[in-house]
């Protein structure tokens, strides 16, 4: 009876002291099946099957759903069709961005903010050159044909990922059991990265709204100062050109001379052209738009690689899916919702203006993220 009470108390007072380290593992588990884990934006859900398959995996198999949508959308013969065909193209695409930025994070490491920059301006041209190269093959070919080569080449750089892409260290277990045994000390740290992620997200969300809020103005400013429809043109052309320098330069000029430095100053200075488009006449406010679209976009890149850092348990791909979704759901959702309204009631300028101060209302925030930021050599943000 002895050894049988012994025999019962030893794993019950093993149990009670190790309940408390289990629970959180069990905590983890368990909310795979719950339902409000469902309810979830659909750009969230890649990270999932990324940690099972790796992210190689879904990366290759998320651009052949987004080809398979577009080969879809050429056969389609009706709306129902199409519209199933959008979605699984959307799904399909939604995966490419928080995948392919966590890829280029854990590749470069600290090191990551200019390679992000890089691929950011990648996707700038790709949405820059498909449209007219659709809208030429159109002048000699149906929209189905049109819909399936862009398919095939949705196949091909499928293709080109699953062969060109290395895949991930087979030591994933050795992975686990460093951070295991790195979690006691980084609990606390942990809390504070969970803290500055959700600062970083606002940031994000912010800036991503004053892009579109400034821009949707921009014909009206430009028209109400004399301008004609090809000088508007010329203007867009403009703010693009400059976004598009302005990714590929502050991702670099961020880790060069620090976060905090870098998105104050970009924010400063878009409202500040904001403000000078609004006040200028025609010619000087078409040579302003140069710079305010390098500032407009510049942010960004700076951000993008700010999300590895601040990643709460070090999950990068769940990271940059939050972000993604955050940010450009949020301004998604202020341009038609806020600052149309807004533009209704007081006008173009007056509503630039408050696109201005949606791009200044970043600094306080950046102010308090700063202290959260691990120092760098060389930047002090």
């Amino acid at each position: 009876m002895r050894q049988h009470k012994a025999f019962v108390g030893g794993p019950r007072g093993r149990h009670r002291a190790g309940h408390e380290r289990r629970q959180p593992n069990l905590a983890r588990r368990k909310p795979c099946s719950s339902k409000p884990r469902r309810l979830k934006p659909r750009r969230l859900k890649p990270r999932r099957p990324a940690r099972r398959l790796g992210l190689r995996t879904v990366l290759v198999l998320g651009t052949f759903v987004g080809a398979a949508g577009y080969a879809l959308a050429g056969a389609s013969g009706g709306l129902v069709v199409l519209c199933l065909a959008l979605a699984l193209s959307g799904a399909g695409s939604s995966t490419q961005h928080p995948l392919a930025s966590a890829v280029i994070a854990r590749a470069y490491g600290e090191a990551a903010r200019g390679p992000l920059g890089t691929y950011n301006i990648a996707g700038d041209l790709g949405k820059a050159a498909l449209p007219p190269l659709v809208g030429f093959l159109l002048a000699y070919a149906g929209w189905r044909p049109v819909l399936w080569l862009v398919a095939g080449l949705g196949a091909v750089v499928g293709l080109g990922v699953a062969v060109l892409l290395p895949r991930e260290p087979a030591a994933r277990e050795a992975a686990r059991g460093a951070a295991q045994a790195t979690a006691r000390v980084a609990s606390s740290r942990s809390a504070q990265k969970k803290s500055g992620f959700g600062l970083l997200v606002a940031i994000g969300m912010l800036d991503d709204a004053a892009r579109p809020a400034f821009l949707v103005y921009l014909p009206f400013l430009l028209q109400a100062k004399g301008a004609a429809l090809a000088t508007v043109g010329v203007g867009f052309a403009l703010v693009a050109v400059g976004g598009a320098l302005g990714k590929a330069a502050f991702g670099r000029l961020g880790a060069r001379f620090g976060v905090t430095r870098s998105v104050i100053l970009t924010e400063v200075g878009t409202a500040a052209a904001i403000l000078a488009v609004v006040a200028l006449p025609l010619a000087p406010a078409i040579a302003v738009l140069p710079l305010l679209g390098l500032l407009l976009n510049g942010t960004s890149s700076v951000l993008y690689g700010t999300v590895p850092e601040l990643a709460p348990g070090g999950r990068v791909e769940r990271a940059f899916a939050i972000f993604y979704t955050c940010t450009l759901g949020g301004s998604a959702l202020a341009t038609p919702l806020l600052y149309g309204p807004l533009g209704d009631a007081l006008g173009p300028g007056r509503a630039a203006m408050a696109a201005a101060v949606t791009a200044l209302a970043v600094v306080p925030l950046m102010l308090a993220l700063a202290p959260r930021l691990a120092p760098r050599k060389g930047a002090p943000g």
